[in-house]
């Protein structure tokens, strides 16, 4: 078959749930026996967001390639558990310079560059080239932003287009909007939906599906209105109410018949009967009453936790694993700096440090650390929460302050962590750190080793220092277990603390591949030692 297309774009305002809604899209055909992929259009200049501060646009996403990509790409993964490539997530910096490129070369035969066509014809190669290197026969693509940015407008001259070049019974336009409470009243308002298909439909572009989110229930004749102002089909807006769980949005699609509608419009085959009975199980786990712990997530950017998108998710799957609800504290770092009172720390079942660059907050998150040693508190740290456990643990050992990364103390005389000989020349930022799935092996008899039940395994990596080889003897008598390795046995991957309960700390990133039926492991085994010491 053709490869059908999806194409989703946002009115009213940002962040109305378009990933999420892609997300449980493909989760739909997915459960229909097609082969599902998902792509993210950024609207920004940046070639990635690697470089981006987490506050600009949350965390960074990194895939098996070492694709540094936009947190809505782990939604998607998270919800259709396939593993994405580099293709599936384009910017404007990427597609302006790949155009200048070809014009350098000469492509273009001496031929005046201008955003249609040229553009618009890279845009829609990379839209092409997803089920070229991934082989869906779906594609799901997203364009970030709100109807009417400047910045989308190439975008969505480019999905224009694509009707034409392949075809209306291979592409569905999908538009998501927000309808808004006016509280003095008490009644929502499809103007501001009406104004953003109108903006649409003056690109060209006219939806074949309006899904329209608010917080309160959508009354029938708010339906018929929009149906009749913005020329679709009654059954084609679709209310989705917030809902108290992501994983329920795929359900709620299915019970509004979207899959069904789909089907009859671009011409699917019924392959399978949807079969949703284990992801109700697994709404209906995280909707009953269990058993609860506490844990504290000790990080630098919890003012947007869209930095911690996806350790937020994978405690939540790892509660899910152990049936129990984890109830997550964010505490900043740099709150704990100093003199600070730890009691702030005292009563939780677990403590989480994760990821992060730069210096505010660190000294914060090793006291943290030292806490949760001193008081035999499950741990894990997370890629810096690592490096950090070993700068606490050289500090003990020494007994001294001196100990540190050379991210952080260019001049320490122990330079328990330190930059990649591989990264030492290294002038560009962007794409350039260690990134992508490397394989670690496990040493036996380790808790890693219990909670992976597996000898090799492979992770996602986002860092540019790391575990210096020089102190692995002495931190080896201090304690430390060195559970995790690179295949030449030269980098540390996982670090574990003898004489503790739970106190590991990984290189990588296990939050993403963690998913909401099949919890990442260390996450479970974290969870469960969480659990434990709630109990003792």
């Amino acid at each position: 078959m053709k490869t059908k297309y999806i194409f989703i774009t946002g009115g009213v305002l940002s962040s109305v749930g378009k990933g999420v809604t892609a997300a449980a899209l493909g989760r739909l055909l997915k459960e229909r026996g097609y082969s599902v992929a998902i792509q993210k259009l950024d609207p920004y200049i940046n070639v990635d967001p690697g470089t981006m501060s987490p506050y600009q646009h949350g965390e960074v996403f990194v895939l098996d390639d070492g694709s540094e990509t936009d947190l809505d790409l782990g939604h998607y993964e998270r919800f259709i558990d396939t593993s994405l490539n580099r293709v599936c997530n384009v910017t404007t910096g990427q597609v302006y310079e790949e155009v200048i490129s070809r014009e350098r070369r000469g492509d273009y035969l001496g031929g005046t560059i201008q955003v249609i066509p040229h553009i618009t014809n890279v845009i829609k190669e990379r839209i092409l080239q997803v089920s070229e290197t991934t082989g869906a026969e779906i594609v799901l693509c997203e364009v970030g932003g709100t109807v009417g940015d400047i910045e989308s407008l190439p975008f969505l001259e480019a999905l224009r287009q694509m009707r034409g070049d392949i075809g209306r019974k291979n592409s569905f336009y999908i538009h998501v909007t927000w309808l808004p409470y006016i509280g003095a009243t008490g009644e929502l308002k499809t103007k501001p939906t009406q104004h953003s298909v109108r903006e649409l439909r003056s690109i060209g572009i006219s939806p074949d599906m309006i899904m329209a989110r608010s917080d309160h229930p959508v009354p029938e004749e708010h339906r018929e209105k929009i149906a009749l102002f913005c020329d679709v089909h009654k059954e084609a807006v679709v209310p989705m109410e917030t809902t108290d769980t992501l994983y329920n949005i795929p359900l709620m699609l299915e019970e509004a018949g979207v899959g069904d509608y789909i089907y009859k419009k671009i011409k699917l085959q019924e392959r399978q009967k949807p079969d949703w009975g284990a992801w109700k199980k697994m709404v209906a786990s995280i909707r009953c009453e269990k058993e609860e712990i506490k844990v504290a997530v000790v990080g630098k950017y919890i003012e947007l936790l869209d930095a911690y998108m996806s350790v937020r998710e994978a405690l939540c799957h790892g509660g899910l694993a152990n049936e129990v609800d984890v109830d997550i504290t964010w505490i900043h770092s740099a709150s704990l700096e100093g003199d600070a009172d730890l009691k702030v720390l005292e009563g939780f079942d677990g403590i989480l440090v994760p990821g992060g660059f730069g210096k505010r907050g660190i000294e914060g998150k090793i006291r943290a650390i030292k806490f949760a040693r001193e008081n035999k508190i499950p741990f894990l740290g997370l890629c810096l929460g690592m490096q950090l456990m070993v700068v606490e643990l050289a500090r003990h050992h020494f007994g001294e302050n001196s100990p540190n990364s050379t991210e952080f103390n260019p001049d320490t005389p122990h330079p328990v962590i330190d930059l990649m000989p591989d990264q030492r020349d290294i002038t560009d930022k962007g794409g350039t750190m260690r990134l992508g799935l490397y394989p670690c092996h496990l040493q036996p008899g380790t808790l890693a080793a219990e909670a992976y039940e597996e000898k090799v395994v492979q992770e996602r990596h986002r860092h540019r220092f790391e575990f210096s080889n020089a102190y692995r003897e002495e931190l080896g008598k201090a304690g430390m277990v060195f559970s995790g390795l690179s295949p030449d046995e030269r980098l540390v991957e996982i670090a574990e603390l003898k004489d503790h309960p739970f106190m590991m700390g990984t290189q990588f990133h296990p939050e993403f591949l963690s998913r909401p039926y099949r919890a990442h492991p260390l996450f479970a085994a974290f969870i469960k030692a969480s659990l434990d010491n709630s109990k003792d």
